[in-house]
């Protein structure tokens, strides 16, 4: 199953002929597992990833590091489901450190972000702090390189 699992995580277009010759199991089998696997939201989603700065479509995406205090009984997931329900936020996650929650947005411009966090995202209740990194730009998402370096123009070192 695993391996079924890496082959359609790497590339989701694959038929489960195609997976199935690659695997070594049964077309079948493949198709079982894949079925399973959704029903039970193990494979939760089938995505593209779109390099927009590429198609020309500028979107500004920001990392919030959000402190915040936890409630009896539910700890951090009562806010966070409140959190990931804004549309702004594509990713969320519980983190170690000095913050508790990392969370990913994208909006048309700075100022549209810095309005998600200062109007929706600072004055929920238990939020204590958020700090606000812009990602300048984007190299790697997934596993897939999205901006190549070109040639590297650095003196070799003999």
């Amino acid at each position: 199953m695993r391996k079924v699992y890496e082959i359609l995580e790497n590339d989701a277009r694959l038929t489960p002929k195609q997976v199935a010759t690659m695997t070594g199991l049964p077309e079948a089998k493949v198709k079982k597992i894949i079925a399973e696997a959704e029903k039970e939201r193990i494979i939760v989603k089938y995505k593209t990833m779109i390099n927009w700065e590429k198609a020309g479509d500028d979107r500004v995406w920001a990392m919030i590091e959000v402190k915040m205090q936890p409630q009896k009984d539910v700890g951090f997931d009562s806010l966070a489901q409140r959190i990931y329900r804004f549309p702004q936020v594509r990713t969320l996650y519980l983190v170690s450190g000095t913050y508790d929650l990392a969370v990913f947005v994208v909006g048309k411009t700075v100022q549209e972000v810095g309005l998600f966090v200062s109007q929706k995202l600072a004055p929920l209740e238990g939020v204590q702090g958020t700090v606000t990194h812009f990602l300048l730009k984007r190299y790697k998402e997934d596993g897939e390189i999205l901006s190549a370096g070109g040639d590297d123009r650095r003196q070799p070192i003999s």
